[in-house]
């Protein structure tokens, strides 16, 4: 099947889950009438508030992005201007699109600010790796948390506890794969090896204990901003539920995007903020519009600034669509650097 084939189905597939879902929220969905009318009484200066808070998590998410760069290639480095410019780029990708198209997207916009460089797209592909694998810890401590203090479903203790054991796991795998990085794998012919090549490559942070613990302090208050936003949040709706109910609800956010069947979940994620809610006594109708709104905040920001740094960038919205696949961007690795054709492709 070819490239082009492979995402016909994959949009397909994406529009048939999503009609599914439509139709399962209209028939057995919360009362529409109900969520309309949740907006009446919005106080929107607390929503402001929480958009701040965001735009100021993603700038420090990508600090912690830019520091892992800085260990894993070789100087000149690129500015922080740059890189949050290809974060930002990355958050509308994983907004707009299915697929986590956004990660491979950042590597593309940076990629473009590093010509002549050989190998640059591998390492680049292995820090965005290790940048999502500092969630780990900022993740599990707020499930410690929310475990100790919040009112948590059944459901959402079986699925929480799989993903803590998940991220443990993937947290280990990463320390001890930084340990063993080893350049010259890239020359393997199977591709398998290849892509752990790249992870190592970007895992190259972890072998610094100092600037490994500097990232992952960043994530842990990128991840803290986003819960003093969801807890602003619940204000504007005159939610009064405790600090721990935020957390629960950030933590079940991040597990119904874990898996993108569709750009944003939209549905999914709104079922997920409403559920626990409950257990505090607000209507499921209104915390499904709650999560709407939350939804919405959190996607603004990567919408709105990712627009914005995708102009500065000079390209398109269809260019996030035509992002090359993980497999092209392996077999890059392996061509003469005046031969490669992605390295430019979105010049």
């Amino acid at each position: 099947m070819s490239i082009r084939q492979s995402r016909l189905v994959q949009v397909l597939v994406a529009l048939l889950l999503l009609a599914a879902m439509g139709t399962l929220l209209w028939w057995r969905g919360p009362d529409w009438n109900v969520v309309y009318h949740a907006f009446d009484l919005v106080n929107w200066a607390w929503i402001v508030f929480a958009l701040g808070l965001n735009l100021v998590s993603v700038l420090v998410r990508a600090l912690a992005w830019r520091l892992t760069i800085d260990q894993a290639l070789e100087p000149p480095h690129p500015p922080f201007d740059h890189v949050f410019s290809a974060f930002a780029v990355g958050l509308l990708g994983n907004a707009a699109l299915p697929g986590r198209i956004g990660e491979l997207a950042r590597v593309a916009v940076l990629r473009r600010r590093l010509p002549n460089r050989t190998g640059t797209t591998a390492t680049l592909v292995g820090t965005v790796f290790a940048h999502r694998l500092f969630d780990v810890v900022p993740a599990l401590l707020l499930v410690f948390y929310v475990f100790e203090t919040a009112k948590i479903p059944t459901w959402a203790r079986t699925s929480l506890a799989s993903v803590c054991v998940l991220g443990i796991v993937l947290f280990m795998l990463g320390v001890v794969s930084a340990r063993r990085g080893d350049r010259t794998a890239l020359e393997g012919e199977k591709t398998l090896k290849r892509l752990l090549a790249m992870a190592r490559q970007g895992l190259s942070v972890l072998r610094s204990p100092v600037h490994a613990a500097a990232a992952i302090l960043l994530q842990c208050l990128g991840w803290a901003l986003q819960l003093l936003a969801v807890y602003v949040a619940m204000r504007a709706f005159d939610i009064h539920a405790p600090l721990p109910a935020a957390g629960l609800v950030l933590l079940l956010m991040n597990v119904a995007t874990i898996f993108p069947l569709w750009p944003g979940n939209i549905g999914l994620l709104q079922a997920a903020v409403a559920f626990p809610l409950v257990q505090y006594g607000v209507a499921y109708s209104t915390g499904f519009a709650y999560g709407l709104v939350l939804q919405v905040v959190e996607m603004s920001v990567g919408v709105g600034v990712g627009l914005i740094f995708l102009t500065r960038e000079g390209l398109s919205f269809a260019t996030l669509r035509d992002m090359p696949e993980p497999v092209e961007l392996v077999d890059e690795l392996t061509e003469p650097e005046p031969q490669r054709k992605r390295a430019g492709a979105l010049g």
